[in-house]
């Protein structure tokens, strides 16, 4: 899953950010994560969504008190027989009713309970939607500062086989240089400018995706705050995994959510149950009519004003198991959804375990590539200096800068992976991730 994670940037982010008195932004990765989490359009469904079962939950909490309607109608009759004393006859008649389930086997109450737990787990997933955000944007922008640097690392590269180039052309025109090892350092160059392109359109594809994760306008350009990353932040001193994942199973949306799931299907039990118990409602009305034709409407209305109440109990006898099968699979829905929270918990172990693993790899990763680096600009300076003297050919040279390229971009990679699990951890023990860079 970490992987994956790590892989997937589609996210929904919403609307851009507007330059203060023209003024471009620069951003850092904390401009970043506050911006996405104001803006994100997933989370602000996720509130929509909260804010509508909000409601849900005042309609159930109102279903316990009595329902009032009214009602009138007016109603003409026509008489076309000639023998009628007259053609038309009006008619009116006006009610008022109220219906009020007294007891209904606490069905009410338990849905009230079960709409109200629905509430927090919809909080729960608001906030899962903001982590995700969190992973997504960190993941994202550590993906530029890589990309920064390998251009650099790549810059570096092109001027120094341009000065080998040039050194070259002097021996060649000595006749201390062939023209087949000079031809080698040319293709060399020509090999470093392409690898240049291919880092600066790495580096700007990676710019897009962040972009295009905070959905700013095509208009909008991105530039980034020139702080770097230090060994420090790299070598950070890593916590104890169990308490990570402890703090995890406390705190984390997703487990919320998940131990919310449980109470509510038992909740769904005992509502289920409630179809065994009778039902006991109240009603009541009050009604009058007038007719055209006869007394006058006032004197009609109140000869015919009638009123009624009642009260109604309904027993449950046999419901064709509609009842035992609503209880079963209400038990079996407990059982699915403490399977859920049982499967939740071991995704989260998994993963923090997975992060935790890689920063420790990373690190280690990061301390031999940086001796690497050093062995390899060692032997490359010293390869340089006798091939000068003509101590050394194009081949040891090439191999030794091409040795040194290498070991400066595998420093370079396990130095953000680092420093990205890092984040991540701090992430999982709900502790602010470090956005200066």
């Amino acid at each position: 899953m970490k992987r994956f994670i790590f892989l997937s940037f589609l996210l929904w982010l919403s609307s851009p950010i507007a330059a203060a008195q023209g003024d471009t932004v620069r951003w850092t990765l904390s401009s970043c994560l506050d911006y996405a989490l104001e803006n994100n359009i997933q989370i602000r469904r996720g509130e929509v969504a909260l804010l509508s079962g909000i409601e849900d939950t005042r309609e159930a909490r109102a279903q316990l008190f009595p329902s009032l309607s009214a009602s009138v109608s007016q109603s003409v009759v026509s008489y076309p027989s000639a023998e009628a004393s007259g053609s038309n006859s009006y008619t009116g008649n006006y009610g008022l009713s109220a219906q009020w389930t007294i007891f209904n086997g606490l069905t009410r109450r338990k849905a009230i309970e079960q709409s109200e737990l629905q509430n927090r787990i919809d909080e729960a997933s608001v906030e899962e939607n903001r982590d995700e955000i969190r992973i997504a944007i960190v993941q994202a922008y550590l993906q530029v500062m890589y990309a920064f640097e390998a251009v650099r690392i790549a810059e570096n590269t092109v001027q120094v086989s341009e000065a080998e180039l040039e050194r070259s052309k002097g021996l060649f025109d000595a006749g201390a240089l062939s023209r087949a090892e000079y031809a080698q350092i040319e293709s060399q160059l020509a090999g470093d400018r392409y690898q240049l392109v291919a880092a600066q359109a790495s580096l700007d594809n990676y710019k897009l995706q962040l972009k295009q994760l905070l959905e700013l306008d095509i208009d909008d350009e991105m530039l980034f705050a020139s702080s770097e990353v230090s060994e420090t932040e790299v070598m950070r001193l890593l916590p104890d995994k169990a308490e990570v994942y402890r703090v995890a199973l406390e705190t984390k949306p997703q487990m919320t959510a998940a131990r919310l799931g449980v109470e509510s299907s038992e909740l769904s039990v005992e509502q289920a149950k409630g179809g065994y118990l009778p039902t006991l409602a109240l009603s009541a009305s009050v009604g009058t009519g007038h007719l055209s034709g006869g007394e006058p409407v006032g004197t009609q209305m109140w000869n015919r004003l009638n009123g009624s109440a009642g009260l109604t109990l309904s027993i449950p006898i046999a419901s064709n198991r509609k009842n035992r099968t609503a209880v079963n699979k209400a038990q079996l829905a407990v059982t699915d959804s403490e399977l859920e929270l049982l499967s939740t918990e071991k995704e989260l172990l998994k993963t923090v375990e997975g992060i935790w693993l890689d920063a420790i790899s990373a690190q280690s990763q990061y301390v031999s590539a940086v001796e690497k680096v050093r062995a390899a600009e060692e032997s490359y300076a010293l390869v340089r200096e006798q091939f000068d003297l003509g101590m050394s050919n194009t081949l040891e040279l090439l191999t030794q800068q091409n040795n040194l390229l290498s070991a400066q971009q595998e420093m370079l990679q396990s130095k953000y992976m680092a420093v990205m699990n890092i984040q991540l951890l701090n992430i999982y023990q709900n502790l602010p991730v470090d956005g200066a860079y």
